[in-house]
């Protein structure tokens, strides 16, 4: 979580935005479908700041460095579990490691979500 607090007046522009799920005065909690998309257009060459910018983000509100940490946290997210890694699992998961053995379309789309972001560097 950043130092950087919003204003009330940050807050409410935040949650206009579509891509945001959730505002708070230390975070923000960005939709999955925005994380998707932030990734294909990243994997695509674009730099993460270009992104936000596109999507109606102001990056001088957001701050450069949450910029940059929304990224390196997505692109790892996605390195290691693909799409699914991107979701938001806090009211879902136990944050207890997997037991069993994933399947073969598991394996499989893993290992296509870690070629394509291969193939983007």
């Amino acid at each position: 979580m950043s130092k950087i607090t919003f204003s009330a007046k940050e807050i409410k522009a935040l949650q206009k935005n579509p891509n945001v799920q959730r505002v708070s005065e230390k975070s923000i909690t960005y939709t999955d479908a925005y994380k998707n998309r932030f990734m294909d257009e990243y994997l695509a060459g674009k730099r993460p700041r270009q992104i936000f910018m596109e999507n109606g983000f102001d990056v001088d509100v957001i701050g450069i460095k949450r910029i940059e940490q929304s990224a390196c946290r997505w692109k790892k997210a996605y390195e290691t579990n693909g799409l699914i890694g991107l979701t938001d699992s806090r009211k879902t998961s136990s944050g207890r490691t997997l037991k069993r053995e994933l399947t073969p379309s598991e394996v499989i789309e893993r290992q296509n979500a870690r070629i394509k972001l291969l193939e983007g560097q």
